[in-house]
């Protein structure tokens, strides 16, 4: 399965990785290659503890462009 992330910095110059299709799937790292691979392994955690529970494992998002 491929997961669209979205890397961000934080006011601490912390990179925060979230994957935006299950919700409260979120990770950091000090590099952006950190954060991505911590995001990674937090889907796949996030993924087994909703299968358990019964939960869908994701949510339908879209991207959409909004002009200005």
């Amino acid at each position: 399965m491929k997961f669209l992330v979205t890397i961000d910095r934080d006011e601490d110059g912390e990179y925060i990785a979230e994957c935006v299709s299950i919700p409260g799937c979120v990770s950091q790292g000090h590099t952006e290659e950190e954060a991505l691979q911590n995001v990674q392994e937090a889907v796949r955690e996030c993924l087994e503890v909703r299968a358990e529970h019964g939960i869908p494992l994701t949510i339908a998002t879209r991207q959409v462009e909004v002009p200005v």
